[in-house]
């Protein structure tokens, strides 16, 4: 009678959460739709404001997928990606309703590359005469460089900015691998191929240490280059403030012009009153990004049959499908294919987002690109990351424009194989015995080292792929293979120095990749074709309902510590040969 109690509350216990869990779902899934739903057309008043809110992290793309934007509070918010983003701040520009901007900062996980697209993007709405107004109660150091675009820039009284010049924070588990008796046997090419280091060194190398040294100098003088033109200080003046961390300080930080004012929110809405000639407490029209995409366009377009495709290959590269977040060499592949074969298509931008991946799929996609580019031109758009893989994808286009602080390069090509075989041993008490007709039947294993004949069969391997990633990007950067061999090594660059070297043409965003492409198609009018075709939001919402959700609350509910997460994970993923970046690099 006790089990069968016992039995019966468990059940009843699994039951009620099975109900919880449904409950949440369901009302996921109410507010989802009604977000949808909630698509009518807006008609924008006289005298109003756009208002820009960073709360959640900006991807390259609008995404359909629900989950995508899921908060650490489980709400579903409107976020629009970069390519929308870009395009309403130029439609803004243009519309007379439309009398400025204000930057209501959040403490949204943005990356520096996309904040600097959409700085640049308010930069041309300023051009039209219009003001941009800023506040925040804190400003992140990322975010303030985003700010410091605007005519007034204003910080709460009791605030702080972030000021401090940039680090960039690597995690290591050698420790913690011989903690636990595991072996890490790796073949690389390239003394900067530093992907592997955090699992066979406590430290950087001598190598690894000079190159990201170089990169995040590179992206500071960048960004306070951009600060010192927006704000009227010297680079000397902000570089001494960061030195001395005197912006923490909010009075400190209104002294040194840093900051406009020290003003509480009702002030700054006193300032926005004013600008509109409104009197009293009258109200503002604030009009988010979200809701002004569903305004109609200012001018009817021109008929045109001409398109420009824009395929969006964002994440780590692998074999397969993969999704809007992750590069799956037959999905992209199948895209960059629809665009060739569509006599509609002048042009193809490539933007790419991605620390690399799987060194075959790199070059399944590539091969796509190299035949596109026989047809019609091929730009390459560089977001945050288009590095080893991103860039292997990359090199066979006709034209490359990075952001300045792009990461790129790491020309190199790594693979690992871990041995578990004193890990079973010592912490399990498990061994493993073999029966084999040939020699190497077993390779490889991870029950067991690599014989040093093996060892040198993965070196040759590994040896040749790179040897084909150098000849890759001369052939497509017109370089010599020693030439891309000097600049490669797996070496990190920032579009800044890429530039310098050759393996990038022109230093811009998203919007100058496009004009380019028109440009070389000799195209005047165009429409965007967006590619890999989204699927269906609701097909989504029930494919995320039973398969990713984990994955999205994970990462809602670890912030900014999801990187650490992402990477152990992906060290599970590898497969054959890796060009990948060492992407557990944290710039702060």
């Amino acid at each position: 009678m006790k089990d069968f109690f016992k039995f019966m509350f468990a059940s009843m216990l699994g039951f009620l959460l099975t109900l919880v869990i449904a409950f949440f779902l369901f009302l996921a899934m109410i507010a989802f739709i009604l977000s949808f739903a909630d698509k009518e057309v807006v008609t924008i008043k006289e005298k109003s404001v756009l208002h820009m809110k960073l709360e959640l992290t900006v991807y390259d793309r609008t995404q359909k997928d629900p989950f995508s934007n899921l908060s650490r509070t489980f709400d579903f918010k409107q976020q629009l990606g970069l390519n929308d983003m870009l395009k309403n701040l130029k439609k803004a520009a243009k519309d007379d309703k439309i009398e400025g901007i204000f930057i209501d900062i959040g403490n949204a996980p943005v990356s520096i590359t996309i904040l600097e697209e959409l700085r640049n993007a308010i930069l041309g709405f300023k051009d039209s005469g219009k003001w941009v107004i800023s506040y925040s109660e804190s400003y992140p150091q990322a975010e303030y460089y985003f700010a410091s675009v605007a005519d007034k820039v204003y910080l709460h009284p009791d605030g702080m900015i972030e000021f401090k010049g940039i680090g960039a924070e690597l995690l290591f588990l050698k420790g913690t691998l011989e903690k636990l008796d595991i072996e890490t046997q790796v073949i690389r090419q390239g003394k900067y191929k530093s992907a592997i280091e955090p699992l066979i060194l406590d430290k950087m190398s001598k190598a690894n240490r000079e190159q990201i040294e170089t990169f995040i100098n590179s992206i500071w003088a960048s960004m306070v280059s951009d600060i010192s033109e927006s704000r009227g200080l010297t680079i000397e003046k902000l570089n001494k403030a960061a030195d001395k961390l005197d912006a923490l300080n909010a009075d400190k930080a209104l002294a040194l012009k840093i900051v406009d004012g020290l003003y509480y929110r009702d002030q700054v809405l006193k300032e926005l009153r004013d600008e509109l000639d409104l009197q009293g407490d009258a109200k503002i029209n604030l009009v988010s990004l979200g809701k002004y995409d569903n305004t109609p366009a200012l001018s009817k377009s021109k008929r045109t049959r001409d398109k420009i495709a824009v395929v969006y290959a964002i994440g780590s590269i692998q074999g397969g499908k993969g999704n809007d977040l992750t590069i799956g060499s037959d999905r992209i592949s199948e895209a960059i294919r629809k665009a060739r074969t569509n006599d509609k298509v002048k042009a193809v931008v490539l933007r790419v987002n991605s620390p690399g991946g799987s060194a075959i799929a790199s070059e399944v996609i590539r091969r796509e690109i190299e035949l596109t580019s026989a047809v019609k031109p091929v730009v390459v758009s560089m977001g945050e990351y288009a590095a080893s893989g991103g860039y292997w994808i990359s090199c066979s286009a006709d034209k490359i424009v990075a952001d300045p602080t792009t990461l790129t390069g790491s020309i190199g090509v790594f693979g690992i194989i871990p041995n578990l075989e004193m890990f079973f041993k010592n912490k399990l008490g498990m061994t493993f015995d073999y029966a084999m007709t040939n020699k190497n039947a077993d390779f490889p294993s991870v029950t067991k080292p690599l014989t040093g004949y093996q060892k040198e069969i993965l070196e040759r391997e590994i040896g040749k792929i790179y040897d084909r990633f150098l000849q890759l990007v001369a052939e497509g950067r017109n370089m010599t293979v020693e030439q891309v061999d000097e600049v490669a090594q797996g070496r990190i660059w920032s579009a800044i120095d890429a530039k310098k070297i050759g393996l990038v043409d022109e230093l811009g965003g998203f919007e100058r990749a496009l004009e380019l492409a028109a440009e070389i198609a000799g195209i005047e009018d165009y429409r965007i074709y967006s590619l890999p075709e989204q699927k269906d939001p609701f097909k989504q919402l029930i494919e995320d309902l039973t398969g990713n959700t984990r994955t999205k609350m994970i990462k809602a509910e670890l912030g900014s510590y999801y990187s650490y997460f992402e990477y152990l994970k992906s060290l599970a993923d590898m497969e054959g040969a890796q060009a990948r970046l060492p992407f557990e690099i944290i710039v702060y």
